[in-house]
């Protein structure tokens, strides 16, 4: 009988991200024979919840909702909440001891950046250790070189593009560093997408006199949707006519609302909440458009490209490798002007996205779900 290796997995919440959607979808492909998985999670929350496999033992610290206001009646759930995961990243014992039965692990692994201090501090010292980062740490504020290099106390640390490879390939001072960096292509399945992508569209009426941009994402700053909605406001005030239109949740979701009213294009800007099931919008949209201010490797424009939609993205990490370079989507300038600049175009001339379609509709995907899981499943088969 084949002694199954015992992986511990941690990720916040199971919420409508792309990493987690990314983490369930790896789970959801992984051979049942091989592994004993506790899949432990700060907030018992989230969209993906309901697909994770049987199999699995999740685990929680606390249940219920993710609360993304300051409302006075949610303050103490939230503050507790706060406090006492603080406590146990602080006192790791409590955690192994009382959460987890002083279970002894093979794997411990973070399934996203957030989680690097409370894997490379478990009193599991046995256990082999492992990172998944789907961001471009360079660019968030608080990750200096110096905390960046933390991340090689991990005996592996999984990447997701070239970008965020070489990032980590230039910050290691020895080639034992290096060989710790693998980049696997995030698994996403194709065929779900194109299944999905037929049903019928709810909540929404597309104009087909009017162009419709549709952007996907969770609701948070990273995602740019707040310049998203000013040029969708400067280019209404110029006369071209179109519209917007935002899918996800998210903390900065009444934020981004309030914007939207302040700017006076409620009418225009639709901001339809989290679907589990965006693509018959992505399919209806006319152009797909990533405002993003910086990102890992865009899920998202994954899932536009598969639908073969014109895509306007601006310069992020991944964007260059997912749209060769500017050969299957337009690449804009990563600002408020690049967005601006590639909006105009799509409609002043929209004859200059054919030829990114006919491409699209040559192009095979060099990523695949069966190559993502097998290597990821190779790196926990090897530690």
């Amino acid at each position: 009988m084949i002694q199954k290796k015992k992986i511990l997995i941690r990720i916040g919440s199971l919420r409508h991200g792309g990493a987690e959607k990314v983490l369930v979808t790896f789970l959801k492909n992984l051979p049942e024979d091989l592994y004993e998985i506790d899949l432990l999670l700060n907030l018992y929350s989230g969209k993906y919840l309901s697909e994770v496999p049987d199999w699995i033992n999740i685990i929680y610290l606390n249940k219920g909702e993710m609360i993304t206001t300051n409302r006075l009646q949610d303050i103490p759930e939230k503050a507790a909440r706060v406090i006492f995961q603080r406590v146990l990243k602080e006192f790791p014992d409590l955690l192994y001891t009382l959460i987890l039965k002083d279970k002894k692990y093979d794997i411990e692994f973070a399934a996203i950046h957030g989680m690097r201090d409370e894997i490379l501090h478990s009193t599991n010292h046995s256990s082999k250790k492992i990172m998944w980062i789907h961001n471009d740490l360079s660019q968030v504020k608080q990750y200096t070189d110096e905390e960046i290099r933390k991340f090689f106390g991990f005996d592996k640390v999984m990447v997701i593009s070239q970008k965020i490879e070489q990032l980590f390939l230039n910050l290691a001072k020895n080639d034992t560093e290096k060989q710790k960096i693998v980049r696997i292509y995030n698994p996403l399945d194709t065929e779900e997408i194109f299944e999905k992508a037929e049903r019928p569209v709810t909540n929404y009426e597309f104009d087909p006199s009017i162009p419709t941009f549709i952007s996907v994402g969770t609701v948070f700053p990273q995602k740019g949707f707040d310049r998203l909605l000013k040029v969708h406001k400067k280019l209404l005030d110029e006369g071209f006519r179109h519209k917007i239109l935002i899918v996800g949740d998210g903390y900065d979701f009444e934020n981004i609302k309030n914007l939207k009213t302040e700017l006076g294009v409620d009418s225009t800007a639709t901001m339809l909440g989290f679907t589990d099931n965006p693509y018959p919008y992505f399919k209806n949209a006319d152009y797909y458009i990533l405002s993003s201010r910086y990102e890992g490797f865009p899920t998202v424009l994954f899932e536009a490209i598969t639908l073969k939609k014109k895509i306007i993205a601006t310069e992020v990490s991944g964007v260059n490798e997912m749209l060769q370079n500017g050969e299957l989507g337009l690449i804009t300038e990563n600002s408020d002007e690049g967005i601006y600049l590639g909006m105009k175009k799509a409609m002043t001339d929209p004859e200059s996205f054919t030829v990114y379609t006919e491409r699209l509709n040559n192009y095979t995907m060099p990523f695949n779900l069966q190559n993502s899981v097998a290597k990821i499943v190779s790196v926990l088969n090897e530690l």
